[in-house]
């Protein structure tokens, strides 16, 4: 809790930037539980896919549905009669769904990968790492003054949670500068006339949804080559 000098404790959530993490963290424990159930699902047409068959149709799930998202809420917006306010406020719920399919997509990477991930702290690594891309590695990597690729299985299996929390404040600060101006701008366009917001919101989630796509095969690396027993 901040303290104001003037009128007293503030609650956390009028802290700057602090509706965007408690949104992730509602995110990732509204995910968390879905995981298995996701992976399932990207192996139904395939019992027999291998994990990298399955990663790859994780990832056009997760570009599929994000770029979809945006798309919708932007022709939503632009409908006759939709008026600014409620533009902006499908845009607000269109914001959590982005983070909790992003959680998604970045935890089942990782339990695909056979990296299980018990603790908040680790998950809230993994999945602020992948949305931030290269920026979110680099960090990751001095915090925890580990080097080599694939910082995904490191942060799991050998950085203590002492070291997590440092490593995750620093990407909270980076997550709500990147991610609030992207959303930002995101947001204002698309409630743009004549159908160009939906444009605008699918295209954008799209390149988010890409970026995210290539930060998680940089995280884990190489997918395994067969399904542990």
């Amino acid at each position: 809790m901040a303290t104001d000098a003037l009128d007293g404790p503030v609650p956390e959530a009028a802290v700057p930037g602090q509706r965007v993490l408690d949104l992730l963290d509602k995110a990732i424990a509204v995910q968390s539980p879905l995981v298995r159930k996701n992976i399932a699902r990207a192996r139904q047409r395939n019992p027999e896919a291998t994990p990298a068959d399955v990663i790859r149709n994780l990832e056009r799930m997760y570009i599929s549905a994000l770029t979809g998202t945006g798309a919708a809420v932007g022709a939503t917006a632009a409908a006759p009669g939709v008026g600014t306010g409620v533009a902006l406020a499908l845009s607000a719920g269109e914001a959590l769904s982005s983070l909790e399919l992003s959680a998604l997509f970045a935890l089942s990477i990782a339990e695909v990968h056979g990296v299980r991930i018990d603790e908040t702290e680790r998950r809230r690594t993994i999945v602020m790492g992948i949305m931030l891309g290269g920026s979110g590695s680099a960090t990751i990597g001095k915090v925890a003054e580990r080097t080599g690729q694939h910082w995904g299985r490191q942060v799991v299996a050998k950085v203590p949670v002492q070291t997590l929390r440092q490593i995750n404040g620093i990407l909270g600060k980076n997550f709500v500068t990147k991610y609030g101006t992207k959303q930002g701008i995101i947001v204002l366009g698309r409630v743009a006339p004549f159908g160009i917001g939906a444009v605008i919101g699918g295209g954008a989630n799209a390149a988010l949804a890409t970026l995210a796509v290539r930060a998680g095969r940089r995280a884990f690396g190489p997918p395994p080559t067969s399904w542990p027993d």
